[in-house]
């Protein structure tokens, strides 16, 4: 087996959650790590003195185990397996392909002593029935591919090589752990991406949604990932792909065909804000990859869309931090965004630069607008000597994502 490379920000999120009463979900795309952290907390719980009979691991994507195909044959070889005496750790790996599986994991938290942890990859997992069947009885761990941070532990670099060099690699390839077994050879890991994505595509979208047009479905994609950071609606994407004489394609289907790859986790949709009302709006959103590798892979990589590439990774590093994002509406001013926590909130504009004037003005007037006392920040990749705008903090981006 390949040497498994920790990620403790999420281990130690199972590991604060041992013997709760909840059942551990570990969500995110396919190929961004789940499988290996599976791996690491069995590992950690042999270490912890928990004997291997007390752990019963199951991939339900191995063909050894293609006869749990729906609950009842999954609950009675589970069953069968689990020890007379002591708690026992049940651990799942891409549990949506056993078909009503919630029925089965309840039953085992009714019926025995197990504490349960279970991985997928597409969000119906947690669709409305399940959550209705656990309600309140789950605890979801999100996954994201590497963080820049966890980029730099991955891989192994030459010793000469700067900080921005590392951070423009990360920016050309993205964070999907499997790439550091090509070392940065750039056909290769294309081609990684590409069967990645054609796998989400087929077994976690098409796969599930017999009716879907595959052509469609990838005109969608690429407009997404070309306008990233845009403000879109599905009927103006709708009025952009229609314009396209041999295609004539709803807003309705377009609203569908998203929502579809939200829930095979490679986009995040992120709704407006207006910071002076108070409230959520309810049309247009922006769009962001869960991985820019993808989009790279799929439009090539073009320097030309950095800022929009530097906007996507502050979005995922705010998810990874926990945050709730949003997009702010100050007047007619956009915020980049609206990060929230139960106890903070920030606001943040991500810029190339704030040599120019007209790009200063830009970013600033926004967040001087805004009526409150929360931190406002702007990060850009200049390593500037100035750190503050009036009282608006400004950060070297790449110090802000490795703080």
């Amino acid at each position: 087996m390949a040497k498994l490379i920790n990620r403790p920000e999420y281990l130690n999120q199972l590991i604060q959650n041992r013997d709760v009463d909840l059942v551990k979900i570990v969500t995110g795309i396919r190929r961004c790590g789940k499988s290996s952290l599976l791996d690491l907390f069995h590992q950690y719980l042999l270490d912890s003195g928990v004997s291997e009979s007390n752990i019963i691991h199951i991939n339900l994507e191995s063909l050894s185990f293609r006869q749990l195909s729906d609950y009842l044959s999954f609950y009675d070889y589970v069953s069968d397996n689990i020890p007379p005496s002591g708690k026992t750790y049940l651990i799942f790996d891409e549990l949506q392909v056993v078909e009503h599986w919630e029925k089965a994991i309840e039953s085992f938290r009714l019926d025995f002593d197990v504490d349960i942890y279970i991985t997928g990859s597409n969000a119906y997992l947690l669709s409305t029935e399940f959550s209705t069947y656990l309600s309140g009885r789950y605890v979801e761990i999100r996954m994201l591919p590497l963080s820049f941070k966890e980029f730099l532990t991955f891989y192994s670099f030459a010793p000469n090589i700067t900080i921005e060099e590392k951070f423009q690699r990360y920016l050309q390839f993205g964070g999907m752990p499997i790439l550091r077994e090509y070392n940065f050879n750039e056909a290769r890991i294309n081609q990684a991406l590409e069967g990645i994505y054609s796998t989400i595509v087929l077994r976690d979208i098409v796969g599930r949604n017999k009716q879907i047009d595959q052509d469609t479905l990838h005109k969608i994609m690429l407009f997404l990932c070309s306008n990233i950071g845009s403000i879109t609606s599905p009927n103006n994407i709708a009025n952009v792909l229609s314009s396209d004489k041999r295609s004539n394609i709803a807003g309705k289907t377009v609203n569908r065909y998203i929502s579809l790859l939200n829930n095979a986790f490679i986009f995040y949709s992120v709704g407006r804000y207006d910071v002076k009302g108070k409230q959520l709006l309810k049309t247009l959103e922006k769009n962001y990859i869960t991985d820019i590798g993808f989009r790279n892979m799929l439009l090539g990589y073009r320097d030309t869309d950095r800022g929009h590439i530097l906007e996507n990774i502050v979005f995922l590093e705010l998810l990874r931090r926990d945050y709730r994002v949003y997009i702010g509406k100050v007047s007619e001013n956009e915020i980049d965004f609206v990060a929230e926590k139960p106890d903070d909130k920030l606001y943040i504009q991500v810029t190339e630069s704030m040599q120019s004037p007209e790009t200063r003005e830009r970013e600033l007037k926004p967040l001087n607008m805004i009526p409150d006392n929360y931190e406002k920040i702007v990060l850009s990749m200049d390593r500037s000597y100035i750190n503050s705008y009036g009282g608006i903090r400004s950060l070297y981006l790449i110090d802000w994502l490795l703080s």
